[in-house]
């Protein structure tokens, strides 16, 4: 291999090279990061170049002063004759060279789509601005300088095509012996033809007596005499009028266009009774964070929540959070009864709401089907997610997460996951992001 090919291999592992996203997740350190910011630590590799000996000693197979004689000892500058040539200072001190590859929520977001296969797409729900686009509006009213003429026309060639008819036709029907203005005026109603009776009293009172008794009965003018089609007879004669009418005027208006932003706040709830150990808590920040970071890439404007409990439930900060542990019991219903009333700062009409839950599944007696699962209901949500962290398996009374299942798992709003251990943290992620139905 040469030079060149050693120089890009080395390129090649070196600050643009970083672990694979999903492994990221599962085994990084993500306390690097913040909501705004993800750091992904990378190696740094020196690339190999030659280093020259700047303080022109000379050396070994040099001629002139200094020259050893054969047998002995070399003296190599700098060597403080140390068996190993280390430096003063204790070996392994310190760690390795590495930087870090910085994305926003936004690449993180775009990315974690890619890895997982998800297609989440936010909608906009709160208008914050309207604006006016092109003039494809018509009303009834407005200006006369923005009077549809078009329109009008339209409307009124419409009304012209639905109620012309064949004057001759008519004036025949009026011929027929012994029949009377009504008689005639039944007669075309039955034939379609669109004429009013004043109309034909009119013509009636124009036509020679010696022309009235012409055709002995409707039948036989109706097999004589052939209707002319009101389209046939424009195109022969020409139009000569449109009846136009005030309710035809059509004005336009410009199209009133909704900016909506895509908002969404999430209320994370967490476990933090005497149950919950290290290793639980570290599962739940695996998942949640990086839920966090989708969701802030995701959204135009997103605000985080978090709530934890025990017994009793309480709002805290994002640092806080994840290392914050106490001695108590657990009753998960009292962190949905906080979410709730976070939530009613946020209308649903106006933002995406989220509320995801982890704890090792464990709750007071009965405290699931009696009041969370009643409460999740009755909280409107994109969605509901639960994540159960059970690194050693469920003891006897975990008994929560399958509750959950059971009774809401089908309404499609609901995400129910298990994590055992690091390799579980994105097939929940996944779980969770793809149930959400998107209506």
């Amino acid at each position: 291999m040469g030079l060149r090919e050693d120089l890009e291999r080395f390129r090649e592992v070196g600050d643009e090279r970083r672990p694979d996203l999903t492994e990221f997740i599962k085994e990084g350190d993500l306390s690097g990061s913040e909501r705004d910011e993800v750091r992904v630590p990378v190696k740094i590799v020196d690339l190999p170049e030659f280093t020259y000996d700047q303080r022109e000693q000379g050396g070994v197979g040099r001629g002139g002063d200094g020259q050893p004689q054969p047998g002995q000892p070399v003296d190599v500058p700098g060597d403080d004759g140390d068996e190993e040539g280390d430096e003063d200072g204790e070996p392994g001190e310190g760690e390795g060279d590495h930087g870090y590859y910085e994305m926003d929520p936004e690449e993180f977001a775009e990315e974690l789509d890619e890895e997982l296969g998800l297609d989440l797409e936010p909608k906009g729900k709160r208008v914050v601005e309207e604006t006016e686009g092109d003039f494809t509006e018509l009303t009834r009213a407005g200006p006369n300088s923005t009077l549809d003429f078009e329109e009008l026309f339209k409307r009124g060639l419409e009304r012209k095509l639905a109620t012309d008819f064949d004057e001759e036709y008519v004036l025949e029907a009026c011929r027929v012996a012994g029949a009377d203005a009504r008689d005639v005026f039944e007669f075309c109603r039955g034939e379609n033809v669109l004429v009013s009776l004043s109309w034909i009293q009119d013509a009636m009172a124009e036509i020679p007596d010696e022309e009235r008794d012409r055709w002995p009965s409707f039948e036989t003018m109706a097999d004589e005499v052939e209707q002319t089609p009101v389209r046939e007879r424009i195109r022969r004669d020409g139009l000569q009028q449109v009846p136009f009418r005030r309710e035809d005027e059509r004005y336009r208006h410009p199209e009133v266009v909704e900016e909506k932003q895509k908002n969404v706040v999430v209320v994370n709830i967490r476990d933090v009774s005497g149950s919950m150990r290290k290793r639980k808590r570290e599962l739940v920040e695996r998942v949640f964070t990086p839920l966090d970071w989708y969701l802030q890439g995701k959204y135009d404007n997103a605000e985080f929540r978090y709530v934890a409990h025990d017994a009793e439930a309480w709002e805290v900060d994002r640092a806080e959070f994840f290392g914050i542990r106490s001695g108590g019991g657990t009753r998960i219903s009292a962190a949905y009864q906080t979410a709730a009333e976070i939530l009613e700062e946020y209308p649903y009409s106006e933002w995406n709401r989220y509320v995801f839950a982890a704890g090792d599944s464990e709750n007071s007696s009965n405290d699931t089907t009696e009041n969370v699962i009643p409460m999740m209901r009755e909280i409107d949500a994109n969605l509901h997610a639960y994540v159960e962290t059970q690194p050693g398996g469920n003891t006897i009374n975990a008994t929560h997460a399958e509750e959950v299942e059971r009774a809401l798992g089908e309404t499609g709003n609901v995400a129910v996951a298990r994590v055992g251990g690091n390799d579980d943290v994105t097939d929940a992620i996944y779980e969770i992001l793809s149930t959400e139905d998107g209506e």
